[in-house]
């Protein structure tokens, strides 16, 4: 494991406050950043974005799906609490939070802001993060692949219906083509570009060269393009972050709620099949996190920067990876 890895959950607190100690003390940098724009498109974030994605969709070999037959269990739990449980138990619990328990401290628009974003979240399984955690939890790592596979395929058709059909029940009208263009623009263009310059690199240089030499020059560049990401997100909702620290804490509750209950939904339903750990503890921690990138991407395009969507996944970031480190460590206690 790498230092980064190590120390990730240091790191990302760490880009938070220098995030947003830029946006309060040096404005220039994150106002002049968000002028550069296409078509509503964080040009900086989403070249961060596609940095992060590229290099771990490089590891799909899409191939491999067809091993998944061999092992179908994990894959039932892994696809069946992500795309049937994982959007629609989010929306339920974001809602009963923002519209019921804190309905005191929300006003109607900014909580219909905040449930879109959970739902933004909610919607988008892990693509990317997921490999950091199979690998903490000695997970298999064929598997964890075509998980991974699969997910990646199913996102391209269901997550614009999901969101779609989630957001209308709650009242937002949410422009089909915007949210087509994101899946596009942050899945399906890098998940095309990975496959031709992996095939590329294996027919010229051969699969040992790719595994060995070629995947390992883009080691540490995801998280690197993480922690870049968090420091211009946080310096664009620095201002708002210190206006609202308790909207933060408001908006934090739910999402760590609804990660901690999938993640146990899903182990003990991969318990009761008595599958092995390095299927089981992968599958339910692939269930509990989330594809942040697409979210926090989806948020800026439909809602704006400044918007309580975009806060939302953006603290879903903040509260995803010690989450996430924490689940790991109870995973590995409970590997016997």
């Amino acid at each position: 494991m790498s230092f980064f890895d190590r120390y990730l959950s240091l790191w990302v607190a760490l880009c938070i406050v220098t995030g947003i100690v830029l946006g309060r003390y040096i404005p220039s940098i994150p106002e002049t950043l968000g002028k550069l724009e296409y078509a509503n498109v964080s040009i900086p974030i989403a070249v961060l974005i596609w940095i992060m994605i590229f290099p771990m969709m490089l590891k799909i070999d899409f191939r491999s799906v067809v091993d998944a037959v061999k092992m179908p269990k994990g894959l039932t739990i892994t696809l069946v609490t992500n795309w049937l449980i994982k959007p629609f138990t989010m929306f339920g619990i974001a809602w009963l939070f923002f519209f019921v328990i804190f309905k005191t401290f929300l006003p109607e628009a900014l909580a219909r802001e905040y449930l879109a974003g959970a739902v933004l979240l909610g919607a988008a399984p892990c693509t990317a993060m997921v490999f950091v955690w199979s690998h903490l939890t000695k997970g298999n790592a064929a598997y964890t692949l075509v998980q991974v596979a699969i997910n990646d395929l199913i996102i391209i058709v269901a997550f614009v219906p999901i969101v779609s059909l989630l957001l209308g029940v709650s009242g937002i009208a949410i422009p089909w083509n915007t949210l087509l263009m994101s899946v596009v623009l942050f899945v399906v263009i890098p998940l095309l570009l990975a496959v031709v310059t992996r095939n590329a690199v294996i027919s010229k240089k051969g699969k040992v060269f790719f595994e060995n030499v070629f995947l390992k020059k883009f080691t540490g560049i995801t998280i690197g393009g993480l922690l870049l990401t968090l420091i211009l997100i946080f310096s664009f909702q620095g201002d708002v972050i210190l206006k609202n620290p308790f909207n933060i804490v408001l908006i934090a509750v739910p999402l760590i709620l609804q990660t901690v209950v999938i993640f146990f939904l899903a182990y003990r339903w991969a318990r009761k099949w008595k599958l092995p750990h390095n299927i089981a503890a992968p599958a339910s921690l692939i269930g509990a996190s989330n594809f942040f990138e697409l979210s926090v991407a989806v948020a800026i395009i439909l809602f704006g920067l400044n918007s309580g969507a975009t806060l939302a996944t953006v603290v879903g970031v903040l509260v995803e990876v010690p989450v996430m480190l924490a689940l790991v460590r109870y995973a590995n206690r409970t590997r016997y």
